[in-house]
C-alpha cells in the first residue's frame, strides 16, 4: 500500500496573486502543505511561509498537500472569522481541474456519496453510510478527452477531506497521480493532477464580489 509522499516544493517563496490589508490569495504549488504538520520536518507550509513574510497569518481553508492552486490566508483574526463564515455557509464558489483515468462519459453529472475517515489507514477517506459519515456532493463536467483520459471540471458543493479524489475513484475514474486512490499510481507520476482553479466570494470587508483564477499547470 503506497505511503504519503515526502516531496516538497523546491523553495520557500509564495506566488501571491492578490493582496490587501486583510488577506492574500496564493497559488500553492503541488506537494506543499497548507499548514504545518507534526514534527520539525513538516513545518514548511503555505501558512508558515506567510507568517515569515507578513508577521502574522491565519489559515482560512486548506488544500491537500498534493493539490496545487488557489488558497486564501488571512492577515487578521477578524478576516479569518468572517471568511470561515463564508465557507461554512457555502458562499464561496470553488472550481477544480483534474485529469482522470479513462473516459468519463456524459455532459455533466454529480456524485452524492457520504464520506468518513478510514481510521486504520489515515488520512485516507472512504465512502460509508455509518453514523460518522458526512454528506458529500461533487459536480463534474468533462472538458476534453485526451487519449484514454478525461480533462474534467470539478465543483464541490461540500468540502470534505479528499472529497474529489474519493468521489472520482468511486465512479471508476481515479485522478492520475493519486498515491492514495489511483490503483495505477506509480512513483514515476510527477504529481497529483488536481488543481484548485477558481475561487469566487464576496470580500469580507468591502463586500465587493471577487473572482480569482490560477491557470492549470497540466
Amino acid at each position: 500500500m503506497p505511503t504519503p509522499s515526502s516531496r516538497r516544493a523546491p523553495d520557500s517563496t509564495l506566488e501571491i496573486l492578490y493582496e490587501d490589508d486583510w488577506f492574500v490569495v496564493i497559488n500553492k504549488p503541488a506537494n506543499c502543505l497548507s499548514v504545518p504538520g507534526r514534527g520539525p520536518d513538516k513545518q514548511d507550509s503555505i501558512l508558515y511561509r506567510a507568517e515569515q513574510q507578513f508577521g502574522e497569518a491565519f489559515a482560512i481553508h486548506r488544500l491537500d498537500e498534493a493539490t496545487s492552486g488557489l488558497i486564501l490566508v488571512a492577515k487578521t483574526h477578524e478576516c479569518q472569522k468572517r471568511m470561515y463564515a463564508h465557507f461554512r455557509e457555502r458562499e464561496v464558489k470553488k472550481e477544480y481541474r483534474a485529469l482522470l483515468r479513462g473516459k468519463l462519459l456524459g455532459q455533466r453529472g454529480e456524485v452524492r456519496k457520504p464520506l468518513r475517515c478510514d481510521w486504520p489507514n489515515r488520512p485516507r477517506q472512504i465512502v460509508c453510510t455509518d453514523e460518522w459519515s458526512k454528506d458529500s456532493i461533487t459536480f463534474w463536467e468533462p472538458m476534453a478527452y485526451e487519449g484514454n483520459t478525461t480533462r474534467v471540471r470539478l465543483t464541490p458543493y461540500t468540502g470534505r477531506s479528499h472529497q474529489l479524489r474519493v468521489h472520482m475513484q468511486s465512479i471508476g475514474h481515479s485522478i492520475i497521480g493519486d498515491e492514495f486512490y489511483d490503483p495505477e499510481y506509480s512513483e514515476a507520476d510527477s504529481r497529483l493532477l488536481l488543481h484548485a482553479y477558481r475561487l469566487e466570494f464576496r470580500h469580507p470587508f468591502t463586500k465587493a464580489w471577487l473572482a480569482f483564477v490560477a491557470p492549470s499547470p497540466f
